[in-house]
């Protein structure tokens, strides 16, 4: 036995074994906050549960081999048949069944089922992220599916069971279904329009051939996909199942699988349609952006969730860090210049997690007003919660030192992930030019945003000032384009900090309107000014009861 050279003293323990939830103040009361009485026990009892298993070392466990054992392509098996399966470890199988079990594909037919649906994604994004990709996709599909009343009959139904149901057989042998998305090509990325894939009529009503590629298809174990293909009538939706339902596999060559920077738990493939592949459309010929662009928007508003969720990961591991930690004479936490650094950090994951909240009640109050209101307000939420979420992991790493650059603390694993939202569903620059489209040619959209923000006008005059310089930059249309990501990043805060005087905690609701929005701040965390109070607002993202 080598002999003991030191005592191991002043590391943190791990933070494991903790109700994910109740320890997310912002996000508890966010819940409480937008759902009606009647539904808000049940719910409440439901998200307690899971948090509790969310933060335990079990799943914690699950989500770290998840991503150690990333999946594995098999394209034929022993005898030489063409097989285009995606093997995964068996974390990921019990990670979504879990997800599937909790509800997460399931929020468009029960009562303040957005709220609760967005709540119970955020915690299990703070676990695994990766798995959140074909949660969300298949919750995405049902507006598009509405589409076809008589394609939602049979899908929707599935698509929203609680049952997880891994194995590839036909959709209406199964109890439970997940569904991903192919849009994208070689050629033309986001600019959908460009893309090349035919598809060919059959004699049976709705009912085509497809012949191309798509260049991201993730999740493709999925039992189907939503694909847009160039129609005699111009770019259309279809739906495209794995399996027929005679029980043989529809042609979906499966070429490889991307090597990613992170989100390695979860398969994207490049895949081929080879003339003979099956696929019933969705809505009418040339109406294919129309009809799943209801898809786009609620991946979207799932990108804005799954980046408040890494944020708030990445913010609990380094308060908790703090907590315990001690060096000069006392722990880091209670340090001036560390508290600052926290807080400043606390302030970016509050609001992002209180404003996606509020946009998944939109969803819920489904009245033309808070339609208009998501119509702007996610793209906007999009642009600029996905691009704070690196510059906040990394941060937030940097506050466990050399600790949280090792792989064990799980920092690594969330930096990586963190571009990801901003590059899903369109980037940046797509986001913004789409929340000018919606300017020019939505009116409608920027009263709801406007009466939004003008709910909280005269309670900060920062604030106030901020909504008045908004509106001047919004009457200025001289170079729009080139500015729109000003513009719209403005928005966001003024968005932001006006949910927040509303409904933190002053402090919260004073720093944030200080460095956001009155300009009091650096170019670096841990820059807001000396006499808030931020020890409180540290203390409010704890995650401890």
């Amino acid at each position: 036995m080598t002999p003991g050279t030191h005592t191991v003293t002043n590391q943190a323990p791990p933070l494991v074994g903790y109700d994910m939830f109740a320890t997310d103040r912002a996000l508890a009361e966010a819940v409480e906050r937008h759902l009606p009485p009647e539904t808000y026990a049940e719910a409440h009892e439901e998200l307690t549960a899971f948090g509790v298993s969310a933060g335990s070392a079990q799943a914690l466990e699950w989500g770290t081999l998840a991503n150690a054992c990333p999946p594995r392509l098999r394209t034929h098996d022993r005898y030489g048949n063409r097989i285009d399966e995606v093997e995964f470890h068996p974390s990921w199988h019990r990670l979504l069944g879990r997800g599937v079990g909790m509800g997460l594909t399931d929020a468009w037919g029960r009562q303040g089922g957005h709220v609760r649906r967005a709540a119970a994604f955020l915690l299990a994004s703070q676990v695994e992220a990766g798995h959140g990709c074909p949660l969300s996709m298949t919750h995405a599909a049902v507006p598009a599916l509405r589409a076809d009343p008589e394609l939602a009959a049979v899908w929707e139904p599935l698509a929203s069971s609680r049952v997880y149901e891994p194995e590839l057989r036909p959709p209406l042998e199964k109890t439970g279904v997940l569904l991903g998305m192919g849009m994208t090509e070689k050629q033309g990325g986001s600019d959908v329009r460009a893309n090349t894939t035919r598809a060919e009529p059959l004699a049976e009503d709705g009912a085509y051939v497809l012949t191309g590629h798509k260049w991201f298809c993730s999740a493709p174990m999925s039992d189907g996909f939503l694909v847009l293909a160039q129609a005699p009538g111009g770019l259309t939706c279809f739906l495209l199942p794995r399996v027929l339902p005679d029980g043989t596999r529809n042609a979906f060559a499966i070429q490889r699988l991307k090597d990613k920077l992170g989100n390695r738990s979860n398969a994207s493939a490049e895949v081929e349609f080879d003339g003979t592949t099956w696929a019933r459309r969705v809505g009418e010929e040339g109406r294919g952006v129309r009809t799943i662009i209801g898809m786009v928007a609620a991946t979207r508003l799932d990108c804005v969730l799954g980046s408040a969720a890494l944020m708030r990961q990445a913010v609990a591991q380094a308060v908790h860090h703090a907590s315990y930690r001690g060096a000069f004479g006392g722990l880091l936490v209670d340090k001036p210049l560390m508290r600052n650094v926290l807080a400043d950090l606390a302030l970016e994951s509050e609001a992002a997690t209180v404003l996606g909240l509020r946009l998944a009640a939109a969803y819920d109050a489904d009245t033309d007003e808070e339609r208009a209101l998501a119509r702007i307000a996610v793209p906007v939420a999009k642009y600029w919660v996905t691009k704070r979420c690196t510059p906040v992991v990394a941060e937030a790493l940097e506050c466990l030192g050399g600790n949280g650059y090792v792989e064990e603390s799980g920092l690594p694993r969330l930096l990586r992930e963190s571009p990801l939202n901003s590059v899903w569903e369109g980037a940046g620059n797509v986001q913004a030019l789409d929340v000018l489209r919606v300017l020019q040619r939505e009116p409608a959209a920027l009263n709801a945003f406007l009466r939004e923000v003008g709910r909280a006008r005269g309670a900060d005059h920062r604030l106030d000032r901020a909504i008045r310089d908004l509106l001047t930059e919004l009457a200025d249309l001289e170079g729009i384009e080139a500015r729109a990501r000003r513009l719209v990043e403005r928005m966001a805060r003024v968005l932001q900090g006006a949910l927040l005087v509303r409904w933190a905690p002053p402090e919260v609701a004073d720093a944030f309107c200080a460095s956001r929005l009155g300009g009091d701040w650096g170019a670096s965390f841990g820059t807001l000014p000396h006499t808030l109070d931020l020890a409180a607002v540290v203390e409010r993202a704890r995650p401890a009861p």
